[in-house]
């Protein structure tokens, strides 16, 4: 497989593994302040380099005695003056208006999808983007107004401010270009639709990456010998150092079984880690090789996907939304999900060192986990709604057509629950759901 995940030795000699989550890179792109901060220190830079510019030019105008074109200079820069405060002034109220527009689009997110989007709107990239560009704007004006002179002498004028008008200009073209971008973008992001296809792209990239290798059982593995505690903070597991953990276990000559999964809840003293086939690896070995956070994501998380569009249809199928298209939108995206996935080998992956020994095994879902995350919570909420319940079979038929033989039970299990419900519920929409099944599309 691609992007790094270990699926064997290569032919090279070398082991490819999975990339390792940055806690500072996360920790930067689930912030708003690193963007801003960057951009006003760029802005005094900026300021300081154009106003260098502008006093090398007038003493280069000084020392050829050109004080007509100085004078001409210094009159226009009067009349710019005027324009950079309205520059100024303007950016005040831009950045109040993206503001609240984020504030506007995060509230909405929260309360019509799912909190766990919320996500989506934190690390927008143009969001963050044209705050830092206005923030920008508004100090370099700012600075800009503090080189304007009141000398009218040309040969006592230290600095005109030409060339930093000029570039104030240029940022607020950029600003506009941006605002219109980010207007666009925002309210793409408050389309259910738009957010339900990100949140299905991010799960089938993370499915594309996953290893196409078993795990062996706990058998193979040999007798546990000891397990390691977590020592950290209490939070979600949201990634594992699969090289050094790797490393650790063959420099002691043994294998590791990671305990808890990808996105489960940690608290200190639980263990992490079996050890197989000798005594356990130092501390110190070991350091940094989990990372934990307080919320999940994407990062080697097959579930996490699933779980985000479960809270959507839920969200959708409750009595204060009562939007059953929505539901069907979402789990359209979770059939497709699970159809990429019905062919995978899941449960566990195995993690090879140089050798190719095995050297640390990571549970992972298995196919019944995966297919009771996306279906169960939803099935029991769309007895009452044909069209869910109508999309929902069709899914299923589609997903039994798919998936390997011995794949199958979970997914006539939900069918045959289904049915039952529907027909013990709400009679009537059974008999439309029935009906209209070789439709297989939405009622609405």
């Amino acid at each position: 497989m691609s992007d790094g995940l270990l699926t064997g030795a290569p032919s090279d000699g070398r082991v490819r593994r999975p990339r390792m989550l940055s806690p500072l890179r996360e920790h930067l792109r689930d912030t708003m302040w690193f963007a801003p901060t960057a951009g006003l220190v760029g802005a005094l830079l900026l300021w300081w380099g154009a106003a260098e510019l502008d006093t090398a030019l007038v003493r280069l105008l000084q020392d050829e005695q050109e004080y007509d074109t100085l004078a001409d200079l210094n009159r226009l820069a009067e009349d710019v003056k005027v324009v950079i405060s309205t520059i100024g002034s303007a950016m005040m109220t831009f950045i109040g208006v993206v503001f609240s527009i984020s504030l506007v689009a995060v509230q909405m997110a929260s309360g019509q999808f799912s909190p766990r989007v919320v996500r989506l709107y934190v690390r927008s990239r143009i969001t963050k983007l044209t705050l830092t560009v206005f923030l920008a704007t508004f100090l370099f004006s700012l600075m800009t107004l503090t080189s304007f002179e009141s000398e009218q002498d040309p040969r006592l004028v230290s600095n005109v401010p030409l060339v930093e008008a000029v570039l104030a200009f240029l940022m607020v073209l950029l600003s506009l270009l941006l605002f219109i971008a980010y207007v666009n973008g925002t309210l793409r992001m408050m389309r259910v639709g738009f957010v339900i296809d990100r949140i299905a792209r991010e799960s089938l990239r993370v499915a594309v990456r996953h290893p196409a290798e078993h795990a062996p059982d706990h058998g193979q593995l040999g007798p546990e010998t000891a397990r390691i505690t977590h020592e950290g903070r209490a939070g979600v597991l949201r990634d594992v150092n699969i090289a050094r953990a790797v490393r650790a276990a063959r420099r002691q000559g043994v294998v590791l079984r990671l305990l808890p999964r990808i996105g489960d809840f940690v608290v200190p003293g639980t263990p992490v880690f079996a050890v197989h086939g000798g005594p356990s690896p130092g501390r110190r070995a070991l350091r940094y090789t989990v990372y934990v956070g307080v919320e999940r994501t994407f990062h080697q998380d097959l579930g996490f996907g699933l779980r985000q569009l479960s809270d959507i249809a839920l969200r959708a199928l409750s009595t204060s939304v009562n939007d059953p298209t929505t539901a069907v939108q979402a789990l359209d995206r979770i059939v497709q999900f699970l159809a990429a996935v019905a062919g995978y080998p899941l449960g566990a992956l195995r993690h090879r060192d140089r050798r190719g020994d095995v050297r640390l095994v990571q549970p992972v879902p298995d196919w019944r986990d995966l297919v009771d995350l996306g279906l169960t919570e939803i099935r029991c909420c769309a007895a009452d709604h044909p069209q869910v319940t109508r999309r929902m079979l069709a899914g299923l038929d589609d997903l039994l057509l798919l998936a390997p033989e011995a794949r199958r039970a979970p997914l006539l299990r939900h069918r045959a629950l289904l049915e039952q419900a529907v027909e013990r519920l709400v009679p009537e929409a059974a008999d439309r759901a029935f009906a209209l099944l070789p439709d297989r599309q939405g009622i609405g």
